[in-house]
Protein backbone atom coordinates (compact mmCIF):
# COMPACT_ATOMS: atom_id res chain seq x y z
CA UNK A 1 0.00 0.00 0.00
CA UNK A 2 1.27 3.47 -0.91
CA UNK A 3 0.35 6.71 0.83
CA UNK A 4 -0.70 9.68 -1.28
CA UNK A 5 2.11 11.75 0.17
CA UNK A 6 4.72 9.25 -1.08
CA UNK A 7 3.51 9.80 -4.65
CA UNK A 8 3.36 13.58 -4.41
CA UNK A 9 6.73 13.82 -2.67
CA UNK A 10 8.35 11.83 -5.47
CA UNK A 11 6.76 13.95 -8.21
CA UNK A 12 7.83 17.10 -6.38
CA UNK A 13 11.40 15.80 -6.10
CA UNK A 14 11.45 15.90 -9.92
CA UNK A 15 9.31 18.99 -10.49
CA UNK A 16 9.38 21.07 -7.28
CA UNK A 17 6.33 23.16 -6.51
CA UNK A 18 8.64 26.12 -6.04
CA UNK A 19 9.46 25.99 -9.77
CA UNK A 20 5.87 26.68 -10.82
CA UNK A 21 4.95 30.10 -12.18
CA UNK A 22 3.50 32.66 -9.77
CA UNK A 23 0.00 32.44 -11.27
CA UNK A 24 -0.18 28.66 -10.99
CA UNK A 25 -1.82 26.34 -8.46
CA UNK A 26 0.09 23.08 -8.75
CA UNK A 27 0.10 20.59 -5.90
CA UNK A 28 -2.52 18.70 -3.90
CA UNK A 29 -5.86 20.43 -4.48
CA UNK A 30 -8.20 17.89 -2.87
CA UNK A 31 -7.35 15.00 -0.61
CA UNK A 32 -5.69 13.65 2.53
CA UNK A 33 -1.92 13.21 2.24
CA UNK A 34 -2.11 10.10 4.45
CA UNK A 35 -4.74 8.46 2.25
CA UNK A 36 -3.91 5.00 0.88
CA UNK A 37 -3.70 4.75 -2.90
CA UNK A 38 -4.24 1.57 -4.92
CA UNK A 39 -5.25 3.09 -8.27
CA UNK A 40 -4.25 6.34 -9.98
CA UNK A 41 -5.92 8.03 -12.94
CA UNK A 42 -3.81 10.36 -15.09
CA UNK A 43 -5.40 13.06 -17.25
CA UNK A 44 -4.52 16.34 -18.90
CA UNK A 45 -7.55 18.01 -17.28
CA UNK A 46 -9.70 17.17 -14.28
CA UNK A 47 -13.38 17.77 -14.93
CA UNK A 48 -16.57 16.07 -13.74
CA UNK A 49 -16.27 13.30 -16.33
CA UNK A 50 -12.72 12.62 -15.14
CA UNK A 51 -13.89 12.19 -11.55
CA UNK A 52 -16.66 9.86 -12.77
CA UNK A 53 -14.03 7.80 -14.56
CA UNK A 54 -11.89 7.66 -11.42
CA UNK A 55 -14.85 6.46 -9.36
CA UNK A 56 -15.68 3.79 -11.96
CA UNK A 57 -12.09 2.51 -11.94
CA UNK A 58 -11.69 2.59 -8.17
CA UNK A 59 -9.04 5.32 -8.33
CA UNK A 60 -8.35 7.21 -5.12
CA UNK A 61 -6.17 9.78 -6.90
CA UNK A 62 -6.35 11.82 -10.09
CA UNK A 63 -3.10 13.35 -11.32
CA UNK A 64 -3.89 16.10 -13.81
CA UNK A 65 -1.60 18.48 -15.65
CA UNK A 66 -3.99 21.43 -15.44
CA UNK A 67 -5.25 22.47 -11.98
CA UNK A 68 -9.03 22.42 -11.70
CA UNK A 69 -8.72 25.31 -9.23
CA UNK A 70 -6.71 28.31 -10.43
CA UNK A 71 -8.34 31.01 -8.32
CA UNK A 72 -9.45 30.80 -4.73
CA UNK A 73 -12.87 29.27 -4.12
CA UNK A 74 -15.08 31.34 -1.82
CA UNK A 75 -17.90 28.83 -1.85
CA UNK A 76 -18.66 25.24 -2.85
CA UNK A 77 -22.24 25.25 -4.06
CA UNK A 78 -21.87 23.51 -7.40
CA UNK A 79 -22.66 26.64 -9.39
CA UNK A 80 -20.03 25.93 -12.09
CA UNK A 81 -17.99 23.04 -13.42
CA UNK A 82 -15.06 23.81 -11.12
CA UNK A 83 -17.17 23.66 -7.95
CA UNK A 84 -19.08 20.60 -9.20
CA UNK A 85 -15.83 18.76 -9.93
CA UNK A 86 -14.34 19.55 -6.52
CA UNK A 87 -17.56 18.63 -4.70
CA UNK A 88 -17.84 15.32 -6.51
CA UNK A 89 -14.21 14.47 -5.73
CA UNK A 90 -14.65 15.28 -2.03
CA UNK A 91 -17.92 13.33 -1.74
CA UNK A 92 -16.32 10.24 -3.30
CA UNK A 93 -12.96 10.50 -1.49
CA UNK A 94 -11.03 11.08 -4.73
CA UNK A 95 -7.89 13.17 -4.34
CA UNK A 96 -6.87 15.64 -7.06
CA UNK A 97 -3.26 16.56 -7.66
CA UNK A 98 -2.02 19.02 -10.32
CA UNK A 99 1.47 19.09 -11.80
CA UNK A 100 1.36 22.03 -14.17
CA UNK A 101 4.01 24.70 -14.86
CA UNK A 102 6.47 22.97 -12.55
CA UNK A 103 6.25 20.03 -14.98
CA UNK A 104 6.54 22.46 -17.90
CA UNK A 105 9.78 23.79 -16.41
CA UNK A 106 11.13 20.30 -15.69
CA UNK A 107 13.74 19.35 -18.29
CA UNK A 108 12.27 15.85 -18.71
CA UNK A 109 8.63 16.85 -18.47
CA UNK A 110 6.02 18.17 -20.91
CA UNK A 111 8.33 19.50 -23.60
CA UNK A 112 10.65 16.53 -23.58
CA UNK A 113 7.66 14.33 -24.41
CA UNK A 114 6.83 16.58 -27.37
CA UNK A 115 10.45 16.53 -28.54
CA UNK A 116 10.59 12.76 -28.13
CA UNK A 117 7.59 12.29 -30.42
CA UNK A 118 9.22 14.58 -32.99
CA UNK A 119 12.47 12.56 -32.71
CA UNK A 120 14.48 15.67 -31.89
CA UNK A 121 18.15 15.18 -31.06
CA UNK A 122 20.55 17.26 -28.92
CA UNK A 123 17.72 18.70 -26.84
CA UNK A 124 18.29 21.77 -24.70
CA UNK A 125 16.03 23.96 -22.60
CA UNK A 126 14.92 26.82 -24.85
CA UNK A 127 14.77 29.52 -22.15
CA UNK A 128 16.75 28.37 -19.09
CA UNK A 129 15.91 30.00 -15.76
CA UNK A 130 18.47 32.07 -13.91
CA UNK A 131 18.56 32.94 -10.23
CA UNK A 132 17.58 29.41 -9.19
CA UNK A 133 21.03 28.23 -8.08
CA UNK A 134 23.14 28.88 -4.98
CA UNK A 135 26.76 28.07 -4.17
CA UNK A 136 27.21 26.70 -0.67
CA UNK A 137 30.64 27.10 0.92
CA UNK A 138 31.45 25.55 4.28
CA UNK A 139 34.60 25.01 6.32
CA UNK A 140 35.18 21.48 7.62
CA UNK A 141 37.94 19.75 9.61
CA UNK A 142 40.05 17.78 7.16
CA UNK A 143 39.19 14.42 8.75
CA UNK A 144 35.45 15.09 8.47
CA UNK A 145 35.37 16.45 4.94
CA UNK A 146 34.19 13.25 3.28
CA UNK A 147 31.35 12.74 5.75
CA UNK A 148 30.06 16.28 5.20
CA UNK A 149 30.60 16.07 1.44
CA UNK A 150 28.62 12.82 1.23
CA UNK A 151 25.82 14.31 3.34
CA UNK A 152 25.60 17.25 0.93
CA UNK A 153 25.48 14.92 -2.06
CA UNK A 154 22.84 12.79 -0.39
CA UNK A 155 20.63 15.85 0.05
CA UNK A 156 20.91 16.77 -3.64
CA UNK A 157 23.85 19.17 -3.75
CA UNK A 158 26.55 18.99 -6.40
CA UNK A 159 24.32 18.11 -9.36
CA UNK A 160 25.27 19.80 -12.63
CA UNK A 161 23.38 18.52 -15.65
CA UNK A 162 24.39 14.93 -16.34
CA UNK A 163 26.97 15.00 -13.54
CA UNK A 164 26.47 14.40 -9.83
CA UNK A 165 28.72 14.52 -6.74
CA UNK A 166 30.40 17.70 -8.04
CA UNK A 167 32.39 19.68 -5.46
CA UNK A 168 35.58 21.64 -4.90
CA UNK A 169 37.78 21.71 -1.80
CA UNK A 170 40.88 23.61 -0.76
CA UNK A 171 42.85 23.05 2.44
CA UNK A 172 43.77 25.92 4.77
CA UNK A 173 43.94 26.97 8.38
CA UNK A 174 40.97 28.07 10.46
CA UNK A 175 41.09 29.86 13.79
CA UNK A 176 38.52 30.26 16.53
CA UNK A 177 38.35 31.28 20.18
CA UNK A 178 35.60 29.52 22.18
CA UNK A 179 34.12 31.50 25.07
CA UNK A 180 33.31 30.01 28.44
CA UNK A 181 29.80 28.99 27.34
CA UNK A 182 30.99 27.09 24.25
CA UNK A 183 31.31 23.33 23.95
CA UNK A 184 33.92 23.06 21.18
CA UNK A 185 34.46 19.88 19.22
CA UNK A 186 38.20 20.58 19.39
CA UNK A 187 40.15 23.08 21.50
CA UNK A 188 39.38 24.55 24.89
CA UNK A 189 37.32 27.46 26.15
CA UNK A 190 39.12 30.79 26.21
CA UNK A 191 42.05 29.39 24.22
CA UNK A 192 42.75 30.25 20.58
CA UNK A 193 42.59 27.17 18.35
CA UNK A 194 44.10 26.64 14.93
CA UNK A 195 42.77 23.76 12.83
CA UNK A 196 43.51 22.33 9.40
CA UNK A 197 40.23 22.72 7.51
CA UNK A 198 38.91 22.28 4.00
CA UNK A 199 36.92 24.97 2.23
CA UNK A 200 34.22 22.83 0.62
CA UNK A 201 32.04 24.22 -2.19
CA UNK A 202 28.99 22.73 -3.90
CA UNK A 203 26.30 24.01 -6.27
CA UNK A 204 22.71 23.72 -5.02
CA UNK A 205 19.27 24.13 -6.49
CA UNK A 206 17.27 26.66 -4.53
CA UNK A 207 14.37 24.21 -4.50
CA UNK A 208 16.09 21.96 -1.95
CA UNK A 209 18.53 24.40 -0.38
CA UNK A 210 16.93 24.10 3.04
CA UNK A 211 17.34 20.32 3.09
CA UNK A 212 20.96 20.63 1.93
CA UNK A 213 21.88 23.10 4.67
CA UNK A 214 20.17 20.90 7.27
CA UNK A 215 22.12 17.84 6.05
CA UNK A 216 25.38 19.78 6.23
CA UNK A 217 24.74 20.91 9.80
CA UNK A 218 23.72 17.42 10.86
CA UNK A 219 26.94 15.87 9.49
CA UNK A 220 29.28 18.65 10.60
CA UNK A 221 31.14 18.09 13.90
CA UNK A 222 31.35 21.74 14.94
CA UNK A 223 28.94 23.33 17.43
CA UNK A 224 28.78 26.41 15.19
CA UNK A 225 29.09 25.64 11.50
CA UNK A 226 30.82 28.27 9.39
CA UNK A 227 29.15 28.40 5.98
CA UNK A 228 28.21 30.90 3.28
CA UNK A 229 25.50 31.02 0.62
CA UNK A 230 26.18 32.82 -2.67
CA UNK A 231 23.32 33.50 -5.13
CA UNK A 232 24.36 32.34 -8.61
CA UNK A 233 23.19 34.27 -11.66
CA UNK A 234 24.16 31.49 -14.06
CA UNK A 235 21.34 29.94 -16.05
CA UNK A 236 20.25 26.47 -15.01
CA UNK A 237 20.24 24.58 -18.30
CA UNK A 238 18.03 21.87 -16.79
CA UNK A 239 15.16 24.11 -15.69
CA UNK A 240 13.14 26.49 -17.80
CA UNK A 241 10.62 26.99 -20.58
CA UNK A 242 10.44 25.07 -23.85
CA UNK A 243 12.99 22.88 -25.59
CA UNK A 244 15.00 23.14 -28.78
CA UNK A 245 16.57 20.31 -30.75
CA UNK A 246 17.41 19.08 -34.22
CA UNK A 247 15.76 16.71 -36.63
CA UNK A 248 18.03 13.85 -37.61
CA UNK A 249 17.30 14.62 -41.25
CA UNK A 250 16.09 17.90 -42.69
CA UNK A 251 12.49 18.04 -43.88
CA UNK A 252 10.65 20.34 -46.23
CA UNK A 253 8.35 22.71 -44.35
CA UNK A 254 5.08 21.36 -45.75
CA UNK A 255 6.20 17.79 -45.09
CA UNK A 256 7.15 18.68 -41.54
CA UNK A 257 3.81 20.37 -40.89
CA UNK A 258 2.06 17.25 -42.14
CA UNK A 259 4.25 15.17 -39.81
CA UNK A 260 3.23 17.39 -36.89
CA UNK A 261 -0.44 17.13 -37.83
CA UNK A 262 -0.34 13.34 -37.92
CA UNK A 263 1.76 12.98 -34.77
CA UNK A 264 -0.41 15.25 -32.62
CA UNK A 265 -3.73 14.49 -34.32
CA UNK A 266 -4.35 18.17 -35.03
CA UNK A 267 -7.69 19.32 -36.35
CA UNK A 268 -5.84 22.23 -37.89
CA UNK A 269 -2.45 23.95 -37.67
CA UNK A 270 -2.39 27.74 -37.70
CA UNK A 271 0.99 28.87 -38.92
CA UNK A 272 2.92 31.83 -40.27
CA UNK A 273 4.19 32.19 -43.82
CA UNK A 274 6.53 29.38 -44.89
CA UNK A 275 10.11 30.45 -45.52
CA UNK A 276 10.82 28.01 -48.34
CA UNK A 277 13.78 26.52 -46.47
CA UNK A 278 14.41 23.04 -45.04
CA UNK A 279 13.53 22.46 -41.39
CA UNK A 280 16.37 21.33 -39.12
CA UNK A 281 16.19 23.21 -35.80
CA UNK A 282 12.87 22.88 -34.00
CA UNK A 283 11.72 24.62 -30.82
CA UNK A 284 8.69 23.46 -28.84
CA UNK A 285 6.62 24.69 -25.93
CA UNK A 286 3.54 22.81 -24.79
CA UNK A 287 0.54 24.98 -23.97
CA UNK A 288 0.66 28.76 -24.32
CA UNK A 289 4.16 29.54 -25.55
CA UNK A 290 3.96 32.72 -27.61
CA UNK A 291 6.16 34.48 -25.02
CA UNK A 292 9.03 32.37 -26.38
CA UNK A 293 8.83 33.43 -30.04
CA UNK A 294 11.70 35.91 -29.72
CA UNK A 295 13.78 33.34 -27.84
CA UNK A 296 13.13 30.72 -30.50
CA UNK A 297 14.29 33.17 -33.16
CA UNK A 298 17.43 34.00 -31.20
CA UNK A 299 18.23 30.31 -30.72
CA UNK A 300 18.02 29.72 -34.48
CA UNK A 301 14.83 27.66 -34.66
CA UNK A 302 13.40 27.06 -38.13
CA UNK A 303 9.99 26.15 -36.68
CA UNK A 304 8.49 26.91 -33.28
CA UNK A 305 5.64 24.61 -32.21
CA UNK A 306 3.28 25.85 -29.52
CA UNK A 307 -0.35 26.95 -29.04
CA UNK A 308 -2.69 29.79 -28.06
CA UNK A 309 -0.89 32.30 -30.30
CA UNK A 310 -2.83 35.54 -30.72
CA UNK A 311 -3.31 37.28 -34.06
CA UNK A 312 -0.75 40.03 -33.49
CA UNK A 313 1.76 37.61 -32.01
CA UNK A 314 2.03 35.79 -35.33
CA UNK A 315 3.62 38.97 -36.72
CA UNK A 316 6.47 38.50 -34.22
CA UNK A 317 7.80 35.66 -36.36
CA UNK A 318 8.88 38.42 -38.77
CA UNK A 319 9.69 35.84 -41.47
CA UNK A 320 12.63 34.59 -39.38
CA UNK A 321 10.95 31.30 -38.47
CA UNK A 322 7.67 29.46 -38.88
CA UNK A 323 5.36 29.61 -35.87
CA UNK A 324 3.03 26.60 -35.79
CA UNK A 325 0.05 26.76 -33.42
CA UNK A 326 -1.16 23.16 -33.09
CA UNK A 327 -3.71 23.66 -30.30
CA UNK A 328 -3.37 23.61 -26.52
CA UNK A 329 -4.82 20.14 -25.94
CA UNK A 330 -2.96 18.74 -28.92
CA UNK A 331 0.40 20.02 -27.72
CA UNK A 332 0.03 18.61 -24.20
CA UNK A 333 -2.06 15.50 -24.70
CA UNK A 334 0.92 13.14 -24.30
CA UNK A 335 1.89 14.63 -20.94
CA UNK A 336 -0.21 11.88 -19.38
CA UNK A 337 1.95 9.24 -21.08
CA UNK A 338 5.11 10.83 -19.68
CA UNK A 339 3.63 10.85 -16.15
CA UNK A 340 2.53 7.25 -16.53
CA UNK A 341 6.06 6.12 -17.39
CA UNK A 342 7.53 8.11 -14.52
CA UNK A 343 5.16 6.54 -11.99
CA UNK A 344 5.43 2.98 -13.29
CA UNK A 345 9.21 3.15 -13.16
CA UNK A 346 9.16 4.27 -9.52
CA UNK A 347 6.13 2.51 -8.01
CA UNK A 348 4.81 -1.03 -8.39
CA UNK A 349 2.28 -1.11 -5.56
CA UNK A 350 -0.59 0.64 -7.34
CA UNK A 351 -2.18 0.54 -10.78
CA UNK A 352 -1.87 3.48 -13.18
CA UNK A 353 -4.73 4.25 -15.58
CA UNK A 354 -4.67 6.70 -18.48
CA UNK A 355 -7.93 8.57 -18.92
CA UNK A 356 -10.19 7.61 -21.79
CA UNK A 357 -12.08 10.89 -21.54
CA UNK A 358 -11.25 13.45 -24.22
CA UNK A 359 -11.24 16.69 -22.26
CA UNK A 360 -10.48 18.96 -25.21
CA UNK A 361 -13.16 21.70 -25.10
CA UNK A 362 -12.33 22.77 -28.69
CA UNK A 363 -13.98 21.04 -31.63
CA UNK A 364 -13.20 21.46 -35.32
CA UNK A 365 -15.87 21.70 -38.03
Amino acid sequence: MVKLKEITQYLESLAPLSSQEVYDNSGLIVGDRNQDVTNVLISLDCIEATVDEAIENGCELIIAHHPIVFKGLKSLTGRDYVERTVLKAIKNNVAIYAIHTNFDNYRFGVNDEIAERLNLKNRQVLAPKSGVLTKLTCFVPVDHTEAVRNALFGAGAGEIGNYSNCSFSLEGEGTFLPNSSAQPFVGKANQLSKERENRLEVLCSNHNLGAIVAAMKNAHPYEEVAYELYPIKNENNYEGSGLIGQLENEMEEATFLEFIKETFKCGVIRHTELKGKPVKNVAVCGGSGSFLIETAKRRGADVFITSDVKYHEFFDADKELVVADIGHFESEQYTSNRLERILIKKFTKFAVHLTKVNTNPIKYF
